[in-house]
Parts: C-alpha cells; sequence; structure tokens
C-alpha cells in the first residue's frame, strides 16, 4: 500500500482551477492525491499527466486513478523533462503544474528503500532505481572536500567538516554500507551537542539531496517552467526547506519582472518581458489544522504564478 497525504490539498484546488477540459500536469506524482483531487474537479474531459521518478508510486498512483481511464496518463519520468513527456503525448500546453518536492512519506517509511535513519538498510536513498548513484557510493567514493560540501549546503549541517573527515577516516578500514552504520557515525562526531532533532537529520537530508540532484533537478524545471502553460495557466510549487524556496523564489520573481537589466541601465537591451504575474506575494503555509493531522505539513511552503 503506497501511503502519502497529499499537503496544502485544498488551497491547492482552489488557486490552479481545474475544469472540464483543462489539462494539467502532475510533476510530482506521489500517490496520486493531487491528481485524484484535480481529475474529480476537470469532469468530465478533464486530463492530468502524472510524473514520478519512483516505479513504485507510478504503480501505485496509477492503480489509484485508474477508474479516469484515458484522463490520466502516466510516465516515469522527472520534472525536469516535462517538455519532452508532454511532446511524447501529443501535448503542446497545459493549464497547470504542480510540483510538490521532496521525499514522500512512503519512501521514508520504506526501510528498503534507506531513506530514514530510523530502520537498517542499505544507504541507497535513489528516488529512481534505475540510476547507478546511491547514498553508499557516494559516502564511500566521494573526497573529503566534496563530502564537507554536500553537509553544508544541502543540509545546512555545522558539523559538515568534522563529519567528512570522520567518514573519510572509517571508510579505510571499512565501507560505510547501511544507515545504521552512517546514523551511529554521525551520533559519535556530534555526541553531546543541544538539538531539537536526530543528530543524523541534516546530514540525511543532504545526502538524499545529492543522490537525487533535487535541487539541479529543480532548478532545470525553473529555466522553463513557465513556457508549459497557456495564458492563465498556473505554476503551483510546494517547498520543504529554505534551499528549494529560495530557488522558487528567486526563479518566480525573475519570471513576474518586465526587465533583466541592471538596476543603472539607462535603456533595456536584455531583450526579456514578464511571462507570468505573482499570485501568492508571501509563500501559503499549512493550517494548524492540516499540521495536527499531518505534521509533514509543518515546514510546507506553497508559491503560485500564472501566465501572462
Amino acid at each position: 500500500m503506497y501511503a502519502h497525504v497529499s499537503v496544502l490539498a485544498r488551497e491547492l484546488g482552489e488557486l490552479l482551477h481545474p475544469g472540464p477540459g483543462k489539462r494539467f500536469l502532475d510533476g510530482t506524482l506521489g500517490g496520486g492525491g493531487h491528481s485524484e483531487q484535480l481529475l474529480i474537479a476537470s469532469d468530465p474531459d478533464g486530463q492530468v499527466m502524472g510524473l514520478d521518478r519512483d516505479d513504485e508510486a507510478l504503480a501505485a498512483a496509477s492503480e489509484r486513478l485508474r477508474r479516469f481511464g484515458a484522463r490520466f496518463l502516466a510516465r516515469q519520468a522527472s520534472f525536469a523533462d516535462a517538455r519532452e513527456s508532454l511532446a511524447q503525448a501529443g501535448w503542446d500546453k497545459v493549464d497547470g503544474v504542480i510540483l510538490d518536492l521532496g521525499v514522500s512519506s512512503h519512501q521514508i517509511d520504506s526501510p528498503e528503500r534507506g531513506f530514514s535513519f530510523r530502520a537498517n538498510a542499505r544507504l541507497d536513498m535513489r528516488m529512481d532505481r534505475r540510476q547507478l548513484l546511491d547514498g553508499a557510493q557516494i559516502i564511500n567514493s566521494y573526497g573529503e572536500a566534496a563530502l564537507e560540501k554536500i553537509f553544508r549546503d544541502f543540509g545546512e549541517e555545522p558539523q559538515a567538516r568534522r563529519l567528512a573527515r570522520t567518514i573519510v577516516a572509517e571508510r579505510k578500514f571499512k565501507a560505510i554500507s547501511t544507515t545504521e552504520e552512517l546514523t551511529q557515525l554521525v551520533a559519535r562526531v556530534k555526541r553531546g551537542r543541544k538539538r531539537d532533532h536526530h543528530p543524523a537529520t541534516q546530514v540525511f537530508q543532504a545526502l538524499r539531496i545529492a543522490v537525487n540532484d533535487e535541487l539541479g533537478e529543480l532548478q532545470r524545471f525553473l529555466d522553463f517552467g513557465y513556457e508549459l502553460l497557456r495564458p492563465q495557466g498556473r505554476v503551483a510549487i510546494i517547498s520543504f526547506h529554505s534551499l528549494e524556496d529560495r530557488l522558487v523564489k528567486t526563479a518566480f520573481r525573475r519570471w513576474a519582472s518586465s526587465c533583466l537589466c541592471p538596476p543603472r541601465a539607462l535603456t533595456c537591451r536584455c531583450g526579456w518581458s514578464q511571462k507570468v504575474k505573482l499570485i501568492t506575494k508571501k509563500p501559503l503555509v499549512a493550517s494548524d489544522q492540516e499540521v495536527a493531522n499531518n505534521p509533514r505539513a509543518r515546514s510546507a511552503k506553497l508559491r503560485v504564478v500564472e501566465r501572462v
């Protein structure tokens, strides 16, 4: 059973304006909750294409949404490759795009996937299990400087240097191949330090982001995402940590600008024109009730733009 609760579902339903005849791209299909909501609200002939890198998610969501027949299309692909996926299906533009970023509840709760420090498993962390690079390979083959950069940049880990140095020293004697081995090493390095979360939280986040190139995939989408939209179509992105939200905020402001020339330029020479207008000036966050029902929603931030 693929268990995953969609975050900010009501807000997305209101902001994306689903309706008959419209087409939507769900770039992070997951358990299919957001796609299901769009399909119901777009009855009788609205369509949704769902993309996901995770084959388990794709299979589970396809089964959940089977009752919608040809109105739902599924592809195993990254949202960074959305243009190619739409072209393969013969779709030109869409009326809305959803990205619900980050790891899913199912991936965290499946010990064999190696995403969580709460269960022992191979240090995997791949969203797309067709790719070769996994967490164990990064931990056991990347140099000290590269590991430090991953922990510092992607996990904002204050002990990044010490952790990287300790990992490189430890793996000379024995490979660090499981979640438990890495968790114990992190706990040993960070022993005695006060914190309000598990000591391995930031390291596991950083490693997961590196394995799946999450920020790179997001940036690639943000280089062209507005091009997918019909006039008045909307892109809605839910982020879960500051690194993602910063990229989204910066890109949306760029899309909404009428000129990208330096402020002191006397005349515009950039050739840029406004692509979207901002629908959410500040990110929307989950209500207290939603957070109580789904703690994962606590850090969620939703930003939305509309094609002009």
